[in-house]
């Protein structure tokens, strides 16, 4: 080996690019890279943009449900009326982790802007959120970070963000998990693509590059976090207020047909949006670095391709619009300059000064070297029977049980969002699930995001399926029929056998799952290598649901509403505790769970629907995390009222997590019907009991609501405040 490999293989390798995959680019481009080729490549290729160790498996995703589908390039959705309602998860794990606040933050802005590419304006966000436990100052530092960095971005730039989810698990420690969901809303005709035609100007929008973020895909979100990796600067900064503005002249010059393409300009920067936009249309780009507007002196070729400076977008204008967008985006304050053309020669060609730095065909950059990881089958041995310990004092187990983070108010964090900009909130945070009115229709979006890793640790098979049965049933709760879904899935190294089984059987329960509902997943996100020296995360894919929610006048709240009302679980009262976090609480490791029955799952949605519909109900609450116990805590606190419990229940059936089951309330005139009409369709339910009183009461066992208030509500702010 000469003296040019040794350097090339070792420029490789400090880029993320492994030996192999050098001879690989050396054959396809018939000589050796430069080191901005070289560098190109590397982000391009790396795990966070090309998926290639995962893309094998979107090919069997449901693509089509019960309205169109619009399935993304930067995002996709669904089509309502002459809407069309677009939405997708991204994840800024690895950041967040190194700059808890910037990387939250950025990731906030990365996901509007996938929005923005489609030409929709951002109407709502979401966010899943997961940290070690909060008895470590790392964690709450963590957890404080970000909180800090989403309230920051979201708040100042004017979306709300009106639901998500936390969970806490020792997996996370040193690893957090930052996912964020963006919905916005187009009219269905003017939905933007990001493909390029040849014969057109290239125009860089927004803010000026500079070197942050250089190498934040293929270093940072495609390695497991170590020392030498958090010490790089390859953490983007942000600035809403940019955002903003990069919003409205965005919305703007699409209203008036300025563009033909238009990507946002995220992980890879300049180098994705080139590549991508060129290998969409068929086509390719000659760029001249040195019109781009720059904010540091002295970049190099490769600083300019792999930065991922926020807030720009790169867009392919007929060159007789061009000015016109230019006046647009400066009258927002905003950078608007061609940097290029688009041509009919299928290669990306980066002119810098006086010398041509990189001339790549678009082929290779968008089809690397393909990776088939090495997948250790989920075998399963006969599960032992669960000894679970005598609980002696259940009433004081209860209530430290319920004290713990995961399971209490995130009030604390959804208090520092901004709920209520643009005035469409109809449902907040803390419900199954949160309610966007759409202003001049008639109907709202009813969305949530769902996940849990102990689920899919448990079963990678059935736990995804867990998760979309409940997020399903979350919509349900609110009377909305899911439409479609996001995904952002959330793995460990998949170059390990185990971590890649886990990934493996997830996806392909996730798709079962799909088919079952006949859910669509319209786009997503994977993030691997989410592990640190001492360990790897829970599996932990996340949901991101959404669905039509019709009159607003129908929906009741979670929690009950008057004394003297009729209780009843919709479902079966199951005493399973697979994959509960009961288990977990007192110490027990169990890997597995029983089959979803789908037929069941889906009537009790069906039946929940039609019992608010014909107003039967005064609250309808999902049975989640936590179990019964949990769900009745919640239920009492909204207006103080108690129940007592006629049924002695075992502490399996108050912690078991089996799903297919809905707390309700209902007028004691009304009982009647209610079980009528769940008989008629076979559905399991039971009678629980009559709300009033001040307090949970069952068995022996009674716990006073204001008790169980003050530990719901102030748990969370007493570790963090």
């Amino acid at each position: 080996m000469n003296s040019q490999e040794i350097s090339l293989h070792e420029t490789a390798e400090q880029l993320g690019l492994t030996r192999e995959e050098a001879s690989n680019i050396v054959e396809r481009l018939g000589r050796a890279p430069t080191s901005t080729e070289l560098a190109m490549i590397s982000v391009e290729w790396s795990e966070h943009c090309s998926y290639r160790r995962s893309r094998r498996f979107f090919k069997n995703f449901p693509r089509q449900g019960s309205v169109p589908t619009l399935v993304g390039e930067d995002a996709g959705g669904v089509v309502l009326d002459d809407l069309a309602i677009v939405f997708k998860i991204e994840s800024h794990n690895h950041p967040s982790q190194i700059e808890p606040k910037h990387g939250a933050a950025t990731g906030v802005g990365g996901i509007i802007r996938d929005i923005l590419s489609c030409g929709a304006r951002p109407v709502a966000l979401f966010n899943s959120l997961r940290f070690g436990p909060l008895n470590e100052s790392a964690s709450r530092k963590l957890f404080q970070g970000v909180v800090d960095g989403i309230s920051w971005y979201g708040n100042c730039i004017g979306v709300p963000t009106i639901g998500g989810e936390t969970d806490f698990h020792p997996s996370y420690s040193g690893n957090c998990l930052v996912n964020v969901m963006c919905i916005g809303i187009a009219n269905k005709d003017a939905v933007l693509t990001s493909k390029a035609e040849p014969d057109c100007a290239v125009m860089i929008l927004g803010a000026r590059t500079g070197r942050d973020g250089i190498g934040g895909c293929s270093i940072l979100a495609s390695q497991e976090i170590r020392k030498e990796i958090e010490k790089r600067p390859t953490v983007q900064i942000g600035d809403p207020y940019f955002g903003k503005c990069l919003i409205e002249a965005t919305l703007e010059a699409a209203s008036k047909n300025l563009f033909v393409g238009l990507k946002d300009m995220g992980a890879a920067g300049l180098t994705c949006t080139t590549s991508e936009m060129g290998a969409a249309g068929g086509c390719g780009m000659e760029i001249d670095l040195s019109k781009i507007p720059a904010r540091e002196k002295e970049m190099e070729p490769y600083e300019f391709m792999m930065s991922e400076s926020q807030e720009r977008m790169l867009a392919v204008v007929d060159f007789g619009k061009t000015a016109e967008v230019q006046k647009i985006f400066h009258k927002w304050g905003l950078e608007a300059e061609v940097i290029g053309r688009t041509i009919h020669e299928k290669r990306i060609k980066i002119q810098y000064q006086d010398h041509l730095a990189a001339e790549i065909p678009t082929e290779l950059l968008v089809e690397p070297m393909p990776i088939f990881p090495e997948r250790k089958e989920v075998r399963k041995s006969p599960e032992p029977e669960l000894k679970i310990p005598e609980i002696k004092d259940l009433k004081g187990f209860i209530l430290n049980f319920l004290s713990q983070p995961t399971l209490v108010s995130k009030e604390w964090i959804w208090r520092q969002y901004d709920q209520s900009v643009q005035t469409n909130t109809v449902v907040p945070p803390g419900q199954d699930a949160a309610i966007l009115r759409v202003k001049g229709r008639s109907w709202g979006i009813a969305a949530v995001m769902e996940g849990n890793g102990r689920y899919c640790k448990s079963d990678p098979f059935w736990g995804p399926q867990y998760l979309l049965a409940e997020a399903a049933r979350n919509l349900a709760c609110v009377g909305a029929e899911p439409l479609a879904l996001t995904d952002g899935l959330n793995f460990g190294n998949p170059d390990k056998p185990e971590s890649y089984a886990e990934f493996a059987a997830c996806m392909e329960g996730l798709i079962e799952g799909c088919k079952a509902l006949n859910l669509p997943v319209v786009s997503g996100n994977v993030s691997f290598y989410n592990e640190n020296p001492s360990n790897r995360i829970l599996p932990t894919p996340i949901i991101g649901m959404v669905g039509k929610c019709g009159d607003f006048s129908k929906i009741v709240p979670a929690g009950f509403q008057r004394n003297r009302d009729k209780v009843y679980l919709i479902g079966p009262l199951d005493s399973d505790l697979s994959g509960s976090f009961f288990l977990e609480f007192i110490g027990i490791e169990n890997s597995s769970l029983p089959e979803l029955n789908w037929a069941l799952e889906k009537k009790i949605h069906q039946m929940c629907r039609v019992l608010l519909e014909a107003n039967l109900l005064n609250s309808c609450h999902d049975l989640g995390q936590g179990g019964l116990i949990t769900a009745l805590c919640e239920s009492l606190l909204e207006k103080k009222i108690g129940i007592r419990i006629e049924k002695n229940l075992t502490f399996q059936e108050l912690f078991s997590e089996a799903p297919s089951r809905i707390l309700v309330s209902a007028s004691p005139e009304k009982g009647k019907e209610i079980e009528e009409k769940l008989e008629a369709e076979k559905i399991p339910y039971l009678f629980l009991g009559e709300t009033g009183g001040a307090a949970l009461s069952f068995s022996e066992v009674e716990l006073s609501v204001e008790i169980l208030s003050t530990l719901y509500k102030q748990s969370l702010n007493k570790r963090m405040d």
